[in-house]
C-alpha cells in the first residue's frame, strides 16, 4: 500500500492516471480509501477529471498540476482525486451535471470541489494557475471560517442535480405520429447548414447518430430535400480534415465551419460510428467516396487501434512531439508546402490542386491541413488526364506521405480498452459486412464480440466496463449492455448464428435485473450494486454517442419481435412516450430516438428466410436500404417464434410480417423486397 502522502496513481493502469502519477500532488485514485480518507479527516475533495486524448487536460496539468506552489495549496488542505472519465463515466456525469448547473456549461478537464461526503460546492473546466490557486485558498478558508455556508450550496446543488435527470412516467395514451418527427426537423433545420453541411456554426461536430437518423427518414420516407442535405454534410465531411486523407479515420471535430482544421485526437467511438453511418449511406445511394471512407477508416483502425487479440484501444491524442521536441497539436498530421515538394517533387502541381495546398488548404505557421474541394472530375478535366490516372497517383502519394508520416514522432495512445466502444466499433465491422460483404469485416466483428461476451463477462452474468494488461474491471455501466446487445443482434442477422441472439436476450435481462428503474420505466445508467454517488442518473438524451436508454429502447423492441415477448414491446413503447413532451423542442438530442419512432409510423418488417439457403438470400435481401426490417432465420427446424413451422427440405422460403400478419411466402429475393417497398 503506498503511504498515504504520496501520489499514488503510479498503481492505476488507466493512461490517463499514469500520466499524472508522477505530478508533486498527492493524487488518489476513486476508490473506498480515498473517499473515506476525505470523511476520516473531514477535508474537502478536489475531483479532477480528464482523459487521455484531451489538449486542455494536458495543459492544465502542465501549468498547475506540475508545479509545486499549486502542489502545496492541494495537499494542504484537499483529498485529492484524479479521474479518468473513460474509466468512470458515472462519476463524470455526475459532476459535469453539476458544473453545468453552476456555470451554465461543461467541459473537459472538469474540476470540481466537493464536501468530505462528495457533494459538490464548487466548479469549472480549464483554469489558469493564479486563478485556480486564489479560488482554492478562498474555498478553503471558507471551509474553515464558515463551512455551514458551503454546506448551504452542497444541498441546493444536490437538489439541481437530483432534478436533472428527473424521467417522468408520461402517462397520456402512446401515440406515434408522422407529424411529431415532421415538426421536429422543421425545427431541427432552421439550424442547417445547406452549404457546407452540417449545423450553421462553428465548431462542427459530426454527430453520426443525428446524420444516421437523417439519412433514413430522407431515404425511407422519399424526402428529397433532407437526402441532398445529408449527402452535401457527408461529402463535406468526408473531403474535410477532419477525414485524415493519408491514414484514414476521422478526428473529434473541426474547429472552423468547413469541416477543414480538426481538433486533431482520434476516438474510437466516432470512427466506428461513421463506419456504421457511411456504410449504410452507401448503401442508399452507392456513392463510391462514402466506400473509400468505410474502407479508410478500418485500414485506420486495424493498424493503430487494434490490439493483437482483435480487442480495440481508445484513442490517439491531439498532441504529438513537434521538429523542436514540444508537444503541439496537430504536429504529425500537418504539412509544409516545402516538404510536400521534395516528396512529390513532379506530381505536387496536381496535389495541390486535389488537397488544396492554397489558401484553402492554408492553417498557421506554415502548416496546411489536407481539404479536398473541386469533384474528381473537375481535376481530371482541367489536368487532362484519365480517372484511373488519378487513382493511381493518390494511392501512391498516400503511401509515399504514410511512409514519411510514421518517421514522425506519434500521438500518445490510450490502450485501454472499452466494453462500450469496443461494441460500437464491433457493430461498425458488421454494418460494413452487411454492405459490402467483405468476409474480414465480419470476422473482426465476432472475434470482439466474443471477447466481450468470455472476458469481460461476470460471474453473475453481467459485464465489466474496461480491461487491461489482462485484468478485466469496474462493473458495468447500462452503455456497455446497450451497445453490447446492439452488436449481438446484428451478428445474429447477419449470420444466423443463434447463440448470440440468446446472449443479446440474457444480457437484457440483466439490465432489467440492475438497471430498471419501475417507476419511469427508464434504465439507470448505474448498476444497482455499485456504490451510491451524489445521485443515480437517467441517461437519455442523445448526444456525440446515442444515450443508453435510447439504445436500450432499440433493443428490447427487437428482442419483443424475434421473442415475441409482449412485456418488451410494452416497456420499448414506453420509453418512447416518456421522451414525447421533449422531442419535438430538441430534436437534436433525441435522433436516436427517432429513429426507434420511425418502426412505429411506418411499416416494420420482420423478415424470416427458412431453408438450406438462408444465409445466401439474407445477403441478397441487405444489397437494399431497407432500415425498417429485422431478419430472422435459420437452414434448419427452429423454435423461435418467426421461424417455428416454416422449415421445408426442398425451398428457401422468405416470409415477409408486419403487425403479425405475414404475407405468402416467397422464394425470389425481389419479390420479398417488393412486398417491402
Amino acid at each position: 500500500m503506498a503511504h498515504k502522502h504520496t501520489n499514488e496513481l503510479i498503481n492505476e493502469t488507466s493512461p490517463y492516471l499514469l500520466q499524472h502519477a508522477h505530478n508533486p500532488i498527492h493524487w488518489k485514485a476513486w476508490n473506498d480509501s480515498a473517499l473515506a480518507e476525505a470523511k476520516d479527516k473531514n477535508r474537502l475533495i478536489i475531483i479532477s477529471v480528464g482523459y487521455a486524448a484531451c489538449h486542455w487536460c494536458h495543459v492544465m496539468e502542465h501549468e498547475s498540476f506540475e508545479n509545486m506552489e499549486v502542489a502545496q495549496v492541494m495537499n494542504d488542505n484537499y483529498i485529492n482525486i484524479k479521474v479518468d472519465r473513460e474509466e468512470r463515466p458515472d462519476i463524470d456525469q455526475v459532476y459535469m451535471n453539476a458544473v453545468q448547473l453552476l456555470t451554465g456549461s461543461g467541459g473537459w478537464p472538469l474540476n470540481v470541489v466537493a464536501l468530505p461526503d462528495g457533494r459538490p460546492v464548487w466548479g469549472g473546466t480549464y483554469f489558469r494557475k493564479k486563478q485556480w490557486i486564489n479560488t482554492l485558498n478562498q474555498i478553503a478558508n471558507l471551509y474553515n471560517s464558515n463551512p455551514k455556508k458551503l454546506y448551504g450550496y452542497a444541498e441546493q446543488l444536490e437538489a439541481g442535480i437530483k432534478s436533472l435527470d428527473i424521467v417522468n412516467l408520461n402517462t397520456n395514451e402512446i401515440k406515434f405520429e408522422k407529424s411529431t418527427i415532421n415538426n421536429a426537423i422543421n425545427t431541427w433545420s432552421k439550424h442547417f447548414d445547406y452549404e457546407k453541411g452540417g449545423t450553421n456554426r462553428a465548431p462542427k461536430f459530426m454527430m453520426p447518430n443525428n446524420l444516421h437518423f437523417l439519412l433514413r427518414e430522407a431515404y425511407q420516407n422519399n424526402h428529397l430535400q433532407l437526402q441532398q442535405y445529408v449527402n452535401i454534410t457527408l461529402t463535406k465531411i468526408a473531403y474535410g480534415g477532419v477525414f485524415d486523407h493519408i491514414g484514414g479515420g476521422f478526428s473529434r471535430y473541426s474547429v472552423d465551419d468547413k469541416w477543414h482544421v480538426p481538433h486533431f485526437e482520434k476516438m474510437l467511438y466516432d470512427n466506428a460510428q461513421l463506419v456504421s453511418l457511411y456504410s449504410d449511406a452507401y448503401l442508399a445511394t452507392k456513392n463510391t467516396l462514402y466506400k473509400e471512407v468505410v474502407y479508410g477508416t478500418i485500414d485506420f483502425i486495424e493498424r493503430e487501434l487494434t490490439n493483437i487479440d482483435g480487442t480495440f484501444y481508445s484513442s490517439l491524442d491531439a498532441d504529438s512531439i513537434n521538429k523542436k521536441g514540444k508537444l503541439e497539436e496537430g504536429a504529425f498530421y500537418v504539412w509544409t508546402k516545402e516538404e510536400l515538394k521534395d516528396l512529390l517533387g513532379y506530381d505536387f502541381q496536381l496535389f495541390s490542386d486535389y488537397y488544396s495546398i492554397n489558401d484553402y488548404g492554408f492553417w498557421e505557421h506554415g502548416n496546411y491541413v489536407f481539404i479536398r474541394k473541386d469533384l474528381e472530375e473537375a481535376i481530371i478535366k482541367k489536368h487532362n488526364i484519365t480517372s484511373g490516372y488519378l487513382k493511381e497517383k493518390i494511392n501512391y502519394w498516400k503511401s509515399v506521405l504514410l511512409v514519411e508520416r510514421e518517421k514522425r514522432d506519434r500521438p500518445r495512445l490510450d490502450d485501454k480498452i472499452l466494453t462500450s466502444w469496443n461494441a460500437l466499433m464491433a457493430k461498425g465491422y458488421t454494418d460494413a459486412y452487411r454492405v459490402f460483404n467483405e468476409e474480414r469485416f465480419l470476422n473482426a466483428a465476432k472475434r470482439n464480440a466474443q471477447f466481450i461476451i468470455t472476458t469481460q463477462s461476470k460471474e453473475d452474468g453481467g459485464l465489466n466496463h474496461s480491461y487491461k494488461e489482462g485484468k478485466s474491471t469496474i462493473n458495468g455501466y447500462l452503455e456497455d449492455y446497450a451497445t453490447t446487445i446492439d452488436v449481438l443482434i446484428a451478428i445474429y442477422e447477419n449470420t444466423l448464428e443463434e447463440k448470440w441472439l440468446q446472449h443479446a436476450r440474457n444480457l437484457t435481462n440483466y439490465t432489467l435485473d440492475h438497471f430498471f428503474d419501475d417507476t419511469s420505466k427508464m434504465f439507470y445508467y448505474t448498476s444497482n450494486q455499485d456504490a451510491p454517488l451524489v445521485s443515480r442518473t437517467i441517461e437519455y438524451r442523445d448526444n456525440v454517442i446515442p444515450s443508453s436508454n435510447s439504445m436500450m429502447a432499440k433493443n428490447v423492441f427487437k428482442l419483443s419481435h424475434y421473442y415475441s415477448n409482449s412485456a418488451f414491446e410494452k416497456i420499448a413503447m414506453t420509453m418512447l412516450n416518456n421522451m414525447l413532451p421533449e422531442l419535438e423542442k430538441y430534436p437534436s438530442a433525441f435522433s436516436n430516438w427517432m429513429d426507434l419512432m420511425l418502426n412505429y409510423t411506418n411499416n416494420y418488417y420482420e423478415v424470416a428466410v427458412v431453408g438450406k439457403h438462408a444465409i445466401e438470400k439474407v445477403n441478397a435481401l441487405n444489397k437494399i436500404y431497407l432500415p425498417n426490417k429485422l431478419i430472422a432465420g435459420s437452414n434448419n427446424e427452429n423454435d423461435l417464434p418467426l421461424l417455428k413451422d416454416r422449415y421445408s427440405k426442398d425451398k428457401t422460403r422468405i416470409y415477409v410480417c408486419v403487425n403479425k400478419a405475414c404475407k405468402f411466402p416467397v422464394v425470389e429475393v425481389d419479390k420479398a423486397i417488393d412486398l417491402m417497398k
